[in-house]
């Protein structure tokens, strides 16, 4: 079995990105009619599009219940690169709850939140490395960031259950790859007198950061798919405290393929918002409305409505916490479905 799966037949419900935001993820399972138990009486089944933690007050229970409905048959799920870095060990920003080294550094920005069970940690990463990377049936495919028809050839090479082994080793070898540019880049971070994590100076474009990040982003093909694509920028961003150098890349515009895609990933909005001022990642969305499809063929539909902002809304009362919304795509209904209960029409498919 490959890490690219049979999506079986019936209608679904195609759940964005929830990072711990337990009482969204709640919220909008009654809103789509289904029981405690994940049944619905119209026999549909949910499917979950990756990054279940990480940011909010509780992922351990997000998980918990992913996990109970992955095991009922109730749901199936995908892969996001927040489970990719559990399954590495990687302790990044956010991973508190799961960490104990980060518990300390995530308080200012995350706290209150919920930490696992030191007992719970590993039945959680039994979960996790045994999910797929992405789901396929004639109508429809489902992954967490890109579609990439070469790089999903690759990783369906990759049994089931063997993603952390391939990822190092995928790693590795693009890594060696990116490591060309490591000279270049101790030369333009000499010549830089500030931290890359301070905010208050911008630094210039450094070519060899730039091309080192995108050749370690597209040199591994899991990555690719969990994470996006990547190529090396013009102007550096402020992003998740630091400034970064690749810029993510649109590629859906060269999405040719009949097959709908559905991803999440890439902090939609729904209606526009102010941007934080410590936070300048490109809005790959800006000119799109908020339930459009997009892409060359309008067949690409992001369905991350930035609940994973929320605790940004917490820790500043001049935000409005109801526009960091959890959402759903009901398929083949086409239409949207938000933890607070509003049912929106998706427009411009294949529209082109």
């Amino acid at each position: 079995m490959s890490l690219v799966q049979a999506l079986r037949p019936g209608p679904i419900d195609i759940v964005g990105d929830i990072h711990g935001e337990y009482d969204a993820m709640r919220s909008l399972l009654k809103n789509l009619g289904y029981d405690e138990f994940g049944s619905h009486p119209d026999d549909r089944f949910l499917v979950f599009v990756g990054d279940f933690c990480d940011r909010g007050p509780n992922s351990p229970a997000v998980l918990s219940l992913i996990q109970r409905l992955v095991r009922t048959r109730k749901a199936v799920a995908v892969l996001g690169n927040h489970e990719i870095n559990i399954l590495r060990g990687e302790v990044k920003d956010g991973t508190g709850w799961f960490f104990e080294e980060r518990w300390e550094l995530d308080q200012e920005k995350y706290a209150p939140f919920e930490v696992i069970k030191s007992d719970e940690k590993s039945t959680v990463i039994d979960f996790l490395k045994n999910l797929p990377v992405a789901l396929e049936r004639q109508d429809i495919r489902i992954v967490h960031a890109a579609w990439i028809d070469d790089e999903i050839q690759k990783v369906r090479s990759v049994r089931l259950g063997g993603v952390s082994d391939a990822f190092i080793e995928l790693d590795e070898t693009s890594r060696s790859y990116a490591n060309q540019y490591l000279t270049a880049m101790d030369i333009e971070s000499a010549a830089w007198p500030h931290d890359l994590k301070d905010f208050a100076f911008q630094p210039p474009n450094f070519y060899a950061h730039a091309k080192h990040a995108s050749a370690l982003q597209m040199g591994n093909p899991i990555k690719v798919v969990t994470a996006g694509v990547e190529t090396p920028g013009n102007t550096p961003f402020y992003s998740n405290g630091r400034w970064r150098f690749a810029d993510r890349v649109q590629w859906w515009n060269d999405y040719y393929e009949e097959i709908p895609v559905v991803i999440g990933h890439y902090w939609r909005k729904f209606q526009h918002q102010p941007r934080r001022p410590t936070n300048f990642d490109p809005d790959l969305f800006e000119n799109e409305s908020s339930e459009s499809w997009h892409g060359v063929r309008r067949n690409i539909f992001c369905v991350d409505y930035s609940v994973g902002g929320r605790f940004i809304a917490r820790n500043d009362s001049s935000l409005d916490i109801s526009k960091f919304r959890l959402a759903a795509l009901r398929w083949p209904e086409n239409v949207l479905v938000f933890d607070n209960g509003d049912i929106v029409a998706t427009s411009n498919f294949k529209n082109f």
